[in-house]
């Protein structure tokens, strides 16, 4: 059975990594056609996460896992180990009692539980007294209305969780309103587009990624811009020096391995899954487009997903970033427009980040890649990325 997993990462108040969420299916076609749901999400955990182990997938961190109300009562979550895993309820699960004893024995034996999707109603009181983290969809439930909830939730001694945050702005008020987790693509956006300068200290790193991606490009000129940039010479020197240069031969070029650096460099600032998840793109696009073998450069494409949120990185509009920059036409259509065959991946590569399986499959589709291939191809990435030491 192929399994089509993804993972959200959830921030702490620092926003640091404190867990991801695990997206997964058994096919593209988002269904169990002539399989009762409950038997093969079991089946789907079973094979996926004990024949992939988990740490390859969270890399250590814990993983909140949705579990139906069926798979509660039969006690599927305690198949895993309680120290790798957030058992999610989800919001549809009936709070009767089966389920409340369900949950109390799951508790009980040390595990986490997180009530998904959350809205209050009255018959849940018994379920939030067992839960030690309560999931707030801001998707589902309008900001004026979540202050109401958190103060009736007062009572009970539970650490909240904001999901589907896609700004930064989002995330400072839901960190000021008492959330303790957030879960959502805020990292990956640009915070205060105040205006379009870049900031002087990135203007050489933008300039050393131009020399990279000449046609002439000058090892000369390159060694001159490294020596002068003293934080690049510090952190290729770091690496030349470390068990992880090893691993160089496994990246296309020394033009790949200092493109890796200098965006790590990019997103100094930044929460370390921003440079994790450009990472993963550049490699899942990478991937893709040696295994479709005609039409699109995989070198091309792994630029296109390292830099796809170079605006997040700088805080800048990509149009503007981009124009500064020698990149190829599609290329630049691509990051700036997200149209045209290499966008095709990195679109691709996105509708994978947040489990849209329907949009996966119509992408499959328009760039010639079998489904099968893409399952391989994410872990890969995302193996590959974690291996990566933190910049």
């Amino acid at each position: 059975m192929d399994v089509y997993v993804a993972r959200q990462p959830i921030f702490d108040r620092k926003k640091n990594i404190a867990a991801y969420e695990l997206l997964f299916r058994d096919s593209m076609s988002n269904a169990f056609p002539e399989i009762d749901g409950d038997v093969a999400t079991s089946k789907l955990l079973t094979r996926s996460f004990f024949n992939i182990g988990l740490d390859q997938l969270t890399g250590g961190k814990k993983a909140f896992i949705n579990f139906t109300e069926d798979l509660l009562l039969k006690q599927v979550p305690t198949m895993f180990p309680r120290e790798e895993v957030v058992v999610e309820v989800l919001e549809d699960v009936t709070p009767g009692d089966a389920v409340i004893r369900a949950c109390e024995q799951i508790m009980q034996q040390g595990y986490v539980l997180a009530l998904d999707d959350f809205i209050y109603r009255d018959d849940l009181t018994e379920l939030i007294s067992l839960a030690d983290i309560i999931k707030i969809d801001f998707m589902l439930t309008p900001q004026e209305a979540v202050g109401d909830m958190l103060s009736r939730l007062s009572q009970y001694e539970v650490e909240f969780l904001a999901e589907k945050i896609e700004t930064y702005e989002e995330y400072q008020a839901d960190r000021e309103m008492g959330f303790k987790y957030f879960q959502g693509y805020f990292f990956s956006k640009p915070e205060i587009l105040k205006s379009t300068d870049i900031a002087p200290s990135h203007v050489g790193l933008l300039q050393l990624v131009a020399e990279l991606n000449r046609e002439d490009c000058s090892m000369a000129k390159l060694e001159e811009m490294v020596n002068v940039d003293i934080s690049i010479s510090y952190k290729l020197l770091r690496y030349i020096n470390s068990a992880y240069f090893r691993r160089v031969r496994e990246i296309t070029s020394i033009r790949q391995f200092v493109m890796l650096v200098t965006a790590a460099e990019l997103a100094g600032d930044k929460p370390n899954e921003l440079i994790r998840a450009s990472i993963i793109r550049a490699k899942f696009c990478q991937l893709m487009g040696q295994a479709t073998g005609e039409g699109v450069d995989p070198a091309e494409l792994f630029l296109v997903g390292l830099f796809s949120m170079l605006d997040a990185m700088l805080d800048a509009p990509m149009d503007a970033i981009v124009e500064q920059l020698p990149f190829s036409e599609g290329v630049k259509t691509a990051l700036v427009a997200r149209k045209g065959a290499l966008a095709d991946y990195l679109n691709l590569v996105t509708a994978y980040e947040i489990g849209d399986w329907d949009k996966c499959r119509e992408l499959s589709v328009v760039v010639a890649l079998s489904e099968e291939a893409l399952p391989a191809s994410y872990l890969d990435a995302v193996g590959w990325a974690d291996a990566y030491p933190v910049l």
